[in-house]
Parts: structure tokens; sequence; C-alpha cells
């Protein structure tokens, strides 16, 4: 006899399709719960940086390389070309002012010098002959004056006693009218002959003159001529240490070669290359440090060169103090180059992380060091070592500096040890 089964409640099959339902929902649940709805990403801390965010003194400055100079360097150029026919030292000598270095031979100046001494010899013996012949005539002028006073009272002694004797009509007119007109003629002579005399003066004084400018212009082109002889041999401007003398025994050397140059050594200064990227920031009185032998020292910018030659232009620093023992010419110096005064700020270690980033976001490791999120920051200035942390962070913050290469869009990080 058939019966009727009260029909189950939970078969196998539902119970079986209700769990399924419920572990979904559950593992969904969990996924959301464990990253916020985040991208994460599983990262090894021995693969990644982190660093400390720190309160402390920020100065902004760039590295550039100096190369060590004397502080006075004086060239040699060749005033007159020639052929080399003695060198009296070698590159390095210790040099004392007018000291000869080397001796050139020029046949064309020395024959021009020969001409310019006859010229001046010429000139003199002209000048003597000149100057006797007008000795001579003013000799002959004299005479002729002295000849007209003497004739001049002869003629004032029988006009005297004619005027006196035709007065008492001794004598007629016509012998008083005779000794008249002798007298007026000798004192017309005379007064003549007072100016021939004069005039004479006059031009001899200043043949004289004009003789004196061309002797000693021509003495002057002479001294001239002697001089560019005497520059055939190069001398030491002043002293100093001889460098890169450029000049052999027979080497023919035009005018205006540069021969080598004269360090004076009385200190040194640095020849510095920046990137044309801070031209407009750089000027005088900014300073400098590198570090020698241990000690820091400090340089000055001195002299600005704006020219920019391959992207770069140069600067002159001086030591801002005495410069260290033992250092040389052509030595090349890791400098320091602040470009701001210090201040305290937020020094947040530079790192890899800011070529993905441009340094608008960072990863902030949490409290416990497990996880690292994305965080919004803000940086100002930087230099070699720091980036100044405007927003975004606080001092003992830590965070991954190393390179975000690899992490995509990824929105957190699970830190594995």
């Amino acid at each position: 006899m058939d019966r009727v089964l009260p029909k189950k409640r939970w078969s196998k099959k539902r119970i079986l399709m209700i769990g399924g339902i419920t572990g979904i929902v559950l593992l969904i649940g969990a996924s959301i719960y464990f990253t916020g709805g985040k991208s994460r990403l599983n990262v090894e801390t021995e693969r990644i940086t982190v660093s400390t965010v720190k309160k402390g003194t920020f100065q902004e400055f760039i590295p550039v390389n100096g190369v060590v100079l004397p502080l006075t360097t004086i060239y040699l150029d060749a005033l007159e070309g020639g052929r080399v026919e003695e060198k009296y030292v070698d590159d390095g000598t210790i040099m004392k002012k007018d000291q000869p270095i080397l001796r050139l031979s020029n046949t064309d100046l020395e024959l021009e010098l020969v001409n310019q001494q006859t010229n001046v010899y010429n000139l003199l013996t002209q000048m003597q002959i000149s100057r006797n012949a007008s000795q001579q005539n003013t000799i002959n002028n004299q005479n002729l004056m002295t000849d007209a006073e003497n004739n001049l009272k002869e003629a004032e002694r029988i006009y005297k006693l004619d005027k006196h004797l035709y007065a008492e009509k001794v004598i007629g007119s016509q012998e008083y009218q005779q000794a008249v007109n002798e007298y007026n003629y000798q004192l017309q002579k005379k007064k003549l002959m007072q100016q021939i005399l004069e005039k004479d003066s006059l031009t001899n004084r200043q043949q004289l003159d004009q003789s004196q400018q061309s002797y000693e212009g021509s003495q002057n082109a002479l001294k001239l001529m002697r001089k560019k002889v005497g520059d055939l041999i190069v001398r030491a401007p002043v002293d100093g240490q001889l460098t890169s003398l450029d000049a052999e025994v027979g080497q023919s050397i035009p005018k205006g070669t540069r021969l080598g140059q004269i360090d004076v050594l009385g200190g040194f200064k640095v020849r510095v290359d920046v990137d044309e990227h801070y031209i407009s920031r750089i000027f005088t009185g900014l300073m400098g440090d590198f570090t020698f032998a241990d000690s820091t020292y400090t340089l000055k910018i001195k002299k600005v060169y704006t020219q920019v030659t391959d992207g770069r232009f140069q600067v002159d620093m001086e030591f801002a103090g005495k410069a260290p023992k033992g250092i040389r010419r052509g030595q090349t110096l890791q400098i320091r180059l602040a470009l701001s005064d210090e201040t305290q700020a937020l020094l947040l270690p530079r790192g890899g992380f800011y070529q993905q980033t441009g340094g608008n976001w960072i990863f902030k490791l949490s409290k416990d060091g497990q996880t690292a999120y994305k965080t919004d920051i803000q940086l100002g200035r930087q230099n070699p070592d720091y980036y100044e942390v405007l927003q975004g962070l606080q001092p003992g913050d830590r965070v991954v500096t190393s390179s975000y290469e690899n992490y995509g869009d990824v929105q957190e990080l699970n830190l594995k040890n």
C-alpha cells in the first residue's frame, strides 16, 4: 500500500548550491575588505628602498667640476716673426722678469734697422751742413750790420759838421744837402740790416726747430726699430713659471704666434663649467665648497663668462680662505655650488620614484610597515641628496623611494619580508 512521503525541505543539491553562492559572496566580500577596491601588488622589502622623511637643513646646490688654474696668467706671443735660433730654457722653468726664453732671427728687420740708422746719420750730416750755412749767413749779415753802423756814424758826423758850417755860411746848400742825403741813406740802410738780422734769427730758429723735430722723429723711429729687433729675444714679462712653451730650434714662427705662458705663482683660481640651464641663477658672490685631503674648502664666484659653448658656460672661482696645500695647476675638483642659503625644511631623500611620479605622489608605508599606499605630495627645491617637501608628508613618515617602473597602476603594495 502506497504512502505519501513528506517532501524534504533541504535537499543535498540545494544545500550545495546555497553553499557555493555563499562562498562566492564571502570571497568577494573578503576581497573588498582586504583590498578596499584597490589594485595591490606583493613586493619583497629587500628589492625596494625605504627612506624616512626628516626635518633638517636644506641648501639648493649643483655638483660641478672645476680645473685649478693660476690666479694670473700672462700669455707669450711672438711680437715679431722669425726663425728660432736658440732656446735658453725649457717648459716648466721658474722665470725671473726679463729673463730670456728664446732668440729669433729676422734678416728683414735687421736690414731695416741698418737702413734706419743710415737715414739718421744722413739727417745728422744734413743738419750739420744746414747749421753751418746758417751760421755763415748770420756772420755775413752781422758784418754788414757792423759796416752799416760804422757808415752811419761817419755820415752822422759829417752831417752835424756840415749843418754847423752851413749855419755859419761857410759852405753852400748843395754840399749841406749832400751830407743830409748821405746821413738818411745810411740810417735807412742800418734799419734794413736790423730787419734782415731779425728775420735771419727767426728763420734760423724755425729751421733749428724743424731740424730738431725731424731728428727726434728719426731717433724715435730708430728706437722703435731697435725695439723690434730686440723683441726677437723673447723674455719673461713677469716672475713666474713658464708653461706650454711651443717652439723648437729651426722652427719658423709667424708674428703673433702664441709661444707659451707665464703662470704667476701668487695663488690659484678654479675655472668651472656650468650647465646653461642655470645661467640665470649664477652670479658673482655665490659660494661653493669641495673636499680635499679630508678637509673642506670654500670658493666664491669672482667672474661669470656668459658665452655658452656646447650647452655650458664658465665661471671663475677664487678661494675664500687659504688654498689647500699640495694643490696643483690642472687638477680637477668636484665642487658643490650653492644656489641658495641654508634653511630648515622637510627633507625627502632622492630616489628613482621621481621618474615615474614627477614628484606628485609616493608610496607611504603604514604604521605597521606591512603595506604602502599611494599618497599625493608636493615637492619644492632639490639638490643631489634631497627634495624639499612642501605638502603631503610629515617628519618620521617612511616612504618607498626606489624606482616604480614595474608597478604600473598599482594603488597599494604588500610588503613581504
